[in-house]
């Protein structure tokens, strides 16, 4: 009986799939929204919103059975993100993670079952074992379908952060490419197919860092993986499964994300065989996605730059250099079509992080991420894609040492 009214419901989700085709909006001006209000008066038109896998889950939920209850309160404070921006034709993309939430019986339901225990680290790779990764994001897919205008709507969902990593920010315990890759996969098409069933078009993207041919420093290659190399072996597993429309969310920051200067990478080449993508040498990775195998339908996979930001150093000419960044990198993705959306990290600079100072808004003293004041860097993003751009960016060409934006 219980199989029946389990198929009886995806049945009822079937019929009441949203087909609206997937919006164009004017340009690829993006941001990681902590304010609402300021972001819109910024113009957006692209917004990346955290969601936390580990706080939707409600300890009353009683998985032995699989019957999983939702934190309501969590759903309610997303919704207050989600709404106005989408209200306002923003794009919004709901980044999924599993923070450990150090209660064992929650992180044993959510957390994959290998993650380790043993040791410091940001994310878990998510559970596929228990059922409660397919309730959770049936929850969310259709709640942010487009049924229900209450809620707002979701056109993007970003799978996971950075999983070339896996031991800081997939942690699914030490296991090599092939393992990291797979388990990834399964979590993917779960999320995908939950999706799928209830928005026809929205769009899922597998997350990676800037690393390329090589992989994050002092880990082991069973902790970290080169991200073309992960990407390859994620998209032949699916193709082996049974291919879908994903798509990619790279995090092109510069080689050394303590200095702004993007365009004075020394490390990094044009080829495919370069260390690291960042945005001196963008074009590697649509120009790699346009490979026979990795198409879809004969059409290339999409790409948006979904975290990545410039620092801003302690200097006379900090807030110059960090804005003559963003003014490179604008530039730069105007020359590749399948680039969607810029979304920069970090709307305030955040006390937490490692020391660097990505913000629009300086933070305020004493505080985390409270907003202070705005940087050089606020202006120039606000006039991105408007007709003040070319006047606003091109004052900034002398401080990279260009001659043109093109070189």
């Amino acid at each position: 009986m219980r199989q029946f009214l389990l198929f009886l419901f995806i049945a009822q989700i079937a019929c009441a799939q949203n087909t609206d085709p997937f919006p164009a909006p004017p340009n690829q001006k993006g941001l990681q929204v902590q304010m609402v209000d300021d972001a819109l008066s910024l113009g957006i038109h692209h917004a990346g919103i955290n969601v936390n896998l580990t706080a939707l889950y409600d300890a009353r939920s009683k998985p032995e059975s699989g019957d999983f209850v939702f934190n309501q309160n969590y759903l309610a404070s997303l919704d207050r993100q989600i709404k106005p921006l989408s209200d306002k034709g923003v794009l919004v993309y709901l980044i999924l993670i599993a923070y450990p939430s150090k209660n064992p019986a929650i992180d044993a339901v959510v957390l994959h079952p290998g993650h380790r225990k043993d040791c410091k680290f940001s994310v878990g790779a998510v559970n596929t074992t228990n059922g409660y990764l397919e309730a959770v994001i049936s929850l969310l897919a259709e709640y942010w379908s487009g049924a229900h205008p209450e809620h707002g709507r979701v056109w993007g969902w970003i799978i996971g952060n950075e999983v070339n990593s896996h031991f800081l920010w997939n942690n699914m315990g030490p296991v090599p490419l092939e393992t990291a890759a797979s388990e990834y996969e399964k979590a993917f098409r779960i999320m995908h197919l939950a999706i799928r069933r209830h928005s026809q078009n929205a769009r899922t993207y597998l997350s990676s860092d800037h690393h390329w041919s090589s992989s994050m420093h002092n880990v082991s290659s069973l902790e970290a993986t080169p991200g073309r190399d992960f990407l390859d072996t994620f998209a032949r597993l699916v193709r082996k499964r049974g291919d879908f429309d994903w798509h990619v969310a790279w995090h092109p920051y510069p080689e050394d994300l303590g200095n702004p200067r993007a365009w004075a990478d020394k490390t990094v080449t044009h080829d495919d065989g370069t260390n690291k993508v960042t945005f001196k040498n963008l074009e590697v990775l649509p120009a790699h996605l346009g490979q026979p195998e990795l198409l879809f339908k004969n059409a290339p996979r999409h790409i948006i730059l979904s975290e990545q930001g410039f620092h801003t150093l302690l200097t006379p000419e900090g807030e110059q250099l960090q804005a003559a960044a963003y003014a490179y990198a604008w530039e730069k993705i105007q020359t590749l079509p399948t680039v969607d959306a810029f979304i920069y990290h970090r709307h305030v600079d955040h006390a937490h992080e490692g020391g660097l100072r990505l913000g629009l808004w300086r933070n305020a003293p004493n505080s985390v991420a409270d907003p202070y004041s705005k940087k050089l860097i606020y202006e120039l993003f606000k006039t991105a894609g408007t007709p003040g751009w070319r006047t606003a960016a091109d004052a900034l060409l002398p401080v990279t040492g260009l001659k043109s934006w093109h070189q």
